[in-house]
């Protein structure tokens, strides 16, 4: 797939990060993709769902496997606005999906390049390519400002 082919599903993880947004949630934004069609989507609903496990990678995985009926993700690519948390990653790996895409990088719980290597860990039965930065000052800017307004209106 080419720059222009990711940025475009990229863009549409953004818009599911907008919705979270919009929502009070974190801002990021997922979307499952086979044969070039976004086939599920996800945002963060942790606060909404009271579930800690309601990450947009999670939402998007468990609607992705009801509309292909099973639980292997064979050709399918992940976008999704922030670099996988441990907990996506090894639902990333279960789901054998085949390729993740991510804009920003995660220094505080990235764990596909940044802290840990889960996705491309040798030592599992499955790995996945990875495609890192697409639209990533996008991303990250999402995500910088929504906690920078936290902040300020904690202040208040």
């Amino acid at each position: 797939m080419s720059n222009l082919q990711h940025e475009f599903f990229m863009r549409s993880a953004l818009e599911q990060a907008r919705i979270a947004e919009s929502l009070g949630e974190v801002p990021i934004g997922a979307v499952i993709v086979r044969d070039s069609q976004v086939i599920a989507t996800g945002y963060n609903r942790r606060i909404i769902d009271s579930d800690p496990t309601a990450h947009a990678e999670i939402i998007a995985i468990r609607s992705a496997a009801q509309a292909v009926g099973d639980w292997r993700l064979s050709g399918c690519t992940l976008y999704v606005t922030l670099e996988p948390c441990p907990m996506c990653a090894g639902a990333i790996v279960l789901a054998r999906i085949d390729r993740l895409v991510y804009g920003a990088s995660d220094p505080k719980a990235g764990a596909v390049e940044t802290l840990y290597q889960i996705c491309s860990d040798e030592r599992l039965n499955h790995r996945v390519e990875i495609v890192s930065g697409i639209l990533a000052n996008e991303c990250a800017q999402l995500i910088s400002k929504f906690f920078q307004r936290q902040r300020e209106m904690g202040k208040k």
